[in-house]
Parts: structure tokens; C-alpha cells; sequence
């Protein structure tokens, strides 16, 4: 009998701690990442990789576009969702922004073309979205075919609109956005930080945040409750699809030009994003600080092999590596929520 209370006593100390190990793997997984770039990078170069202003603030500018994107994408997969169409959506903003500044730019006050640019940018973002959701939320259209559709639409729509080409812009406030600091820290990482707060606070202290977990985690269970599930999965698609656009101001103004397919090599890594902060692909789970701690997991590869003079095609199979061991841990908390 001592034998058996011992034996179960171990088993659930070690349960528990694979849960706890779980629940933390990508914060230990991100220290891991800096601390072998580091060690590296000492051996190797006789520099430090943390401890280096350049790298730190390269990787926050780096990390904040794929970021804008996962953040609404983290909205989406935690309603049982998901979104295709940010990459698209992001280049469509970012041309129309530049289009529009170009039209209004001139004997303009200053920073009234900005204005103008952003809200454009903003309002054109919505448009995609409301699609994506009424034909999920009204039409029942499946969200992988639906924002997949989308996805060709406003890749089309931005080539269109841009002629093929890149859309340049000369405008002093828009430079300073895109290149401009404030106390130090990039204009452009500051405002990211502003809308990671203020949809973690709306995911975690709000109702339309409850909402979002109950409509992920049963929707069936959601509608008998008295949710409106329909409108609310429509207005989760809209913030997806503006966060894609505040991501298209933020590369338009870096670069100070539009571009259709500004987004396209990051619809893979804003997804990876999600997953590897620990939100589950089936609904129902996930946070906003997880998605941050994901896109500084990839922005610390990606930039960390570039830094020590590894050939760039690594990143993908190293962030594929990586979205691979995340959906298995996944999987593992989801067995061991299933079986305490």
C-alpha cells in the first residue's frame, strides 16, 4: 500500500510538471534561443548578442509587422478560426496608404497626409475583413476556403491598385514613423506595443475576450448561452483584418513605399507566431502574450542565424522545426487537460 500511494505520488508530481513545462516551454525555448546566440557570438566574434543595442532593437523592429498580424490572428484561433488573408490585406493597406498620400500630398499642412494615408489604410482593411465575416459567420463558408479566397482577392486588388509596381512616397512625417525614435525606442515599436496592450487587456478583463474563449471553445454551447455568435465572429475578422492594415502603414512608412506584397512572406510566420505562444489550432485557447513571445522566438532565429553568419534558408526549416514541436505540445496539454 505505501508503494502504491508512493507510486501515484510520483506520478503526479511528474504529471504536473510536464504540465508546468508545457505551459512554459516557449518562454524557456526563447531564453535558450538568446542564450546559445549569445555564447555563440562570444566564441565566435568576441561580442555579446543580448547585450548589444543594435541587435535588440533590430529584432523589436523586426518582430513588429509579423507581429501586428499574429495579433489579430490570435483573436481568430482562439474563436476556432483562422485568418489567410492578413498577408494580402497588409500589402493592399500599405498601397492604398501610399496612393492616397501621393493624391493628397501636395500644398498639404504638414502631417494631414499622413492622417489621410492611415485612415484610408485603415478603412480599406476593414473592407476584406467584413467579407471574411459574413461569408464565415452568415454564409457558413468554411474560414480556411473563405480566407483563402480572400487571400487571391486582395492580392489582386493590391496589384491592381499599384500597377504592378512599388508605390513610393516622399513625405517627412511619414519617415519619421518609419524611422523616427522616441526616447530611443522605434516610433514603429512603440505602437505595436500600444495595440498588444490594449488587446491583451480586451482579451483578458472584457467581455468580447470571454466571448472569444466560450465561441472557441464550444460554439454550440456559446449560442444556447445567449452570445451572438455570428456578429461576434464578423467583428473578429475586421480586427484581424485592421491589425494586417496597421501592419501596412508600419511598412509603408519604413520604407516609404507601397507595396502588394508587403505581406506575403509573413502570413506563415504570424500564424507560427500563435501557435508557438501556446494558442491551440482547435479553439478555445491562447493569449496575447504568448503570440508576443512567439514572434520574438522567430525574430530571434531569423535574425540570430543571420548574426552568426548562418545562410538564411535555415529560417525555414528552423521555424518549421519549431511550429512542429509547438503543435506537439499542444497536443500534450490538451491530453493532460483532457485526463488530469
Amino acid at each position: 500500500m505505501p508503494q502504491t500511494q508512493a507510486h501515484l505520488k510520483a506520478k503526479y508530481l511528474s504529471r504536473n510538471l510536464a504540465r508546468t513545462l508545457a505551459a512554459l516551454w516557449s518562454w524557456i525555448f526563447l531564453a535558450g534561443l538568446i542564450v546559445f546566440f549569445d555564447i555563440w557570438a562570444r566564441v565566435a566574434y568576441d561580442t555579446s548578442f543580448l547585450f548589444n543595442a543594435y541587435n535588440v532593437q533590430s529584432i523589436l523592429v523586426f518582430a513588429a509587422a509579423p507581429l501586428l498580424l499574429g495579433l489579430g490572428e490570435t483573436l481568430v484561433i482562439i474563436a476556432g478560426g483562422i485568418d489567410l488573408s492578413v498577408g494580402f490585406i497588409m500589402g493592399l493597406a500599405s498601397v492604398v496608404m501610399a496612393q492616397a498620400m501621393r493624391l493628397v500630398g501636395i500644398d498639404m499642412p504638414p502631417g494631414v497626409a499622413l492622417l489621410i494615408g492611415t485612415i484610408a489604410a485603415i478603412a480599406i482593411a476593414a473592407v476584406p475583413g467584413s467579407i471574411n465575416g459574413f461569408l464565415i459567420a452568415r454564409l457558413g463558408v468554411p474560414a480556411f476556403i473563405g480566407t483563402l479566397g480572400m487571400y487571391g482577392v486582395a492580392r489582386g486588388a493590391g496589384y491592381i491598385l499599384a500597377d504592378g509596381a512599388t508605390v513610393s512616397v516622399d513625405d517627412e512625417w511619414l519617415q519619421f514613423v518609419g524611422s523616427g525614435k522616441i526616447l530611443g525606442v522605434p516610433i514603429a515599436v512603440i505602437l505595436t506595443a500600444i495595440v498588444v496592450l490594449v488587446l491583451h487587456y480586451i482579451l483578458g478583463q472584457t467581455k468580447f475576450g470571454q466571448y472569444t474563449y466560450a465561441i472557441g471553445a464550444n460554439r454550440e454551447a456559446a449560442t444556447r448561452a445567449g452570445i451572438n455568435v455570428k456578429r461576434h465572429t464578423t467583428m473578429l475578422y475586421i480586427i484581424s483584418a485592421m491589425c494586417a492594415g496597421l501592419a501596412g502603414i508600419l511598412f509603408t512608412a519604413r520604407f516609404s513605399a507601397g507595396a502588394a506584397q508587403a505581406g506575403e512572406p509573413l502570413l506563415l510566420d504570424s500564424i507560427a507566431a500563435v501557435v508557438i505562444g501556446g494558442a491551440s489550432l482547435f479553439g478555445g485557447s491562447g493569449n496575447i502574450i504568448g503570440t508576443v513571445i512567439g514572434a520574438f522566438i522567430i525574430a530571434v532565429i531569423q535574425f540570430g542565424l543571420v548574426f552568426v553568419d548562418v545562410k538564411p534558408f535555415w529560417q525555414f526549416a528552423v521555424v518549421g522545426i519549431v511550429i512542429i514541436i509547438s503543435v506537439l505540445v499542444d497536443q500534450q496539454k490538451r491530453k493532460f487537460g483532457q485526463h488530469p
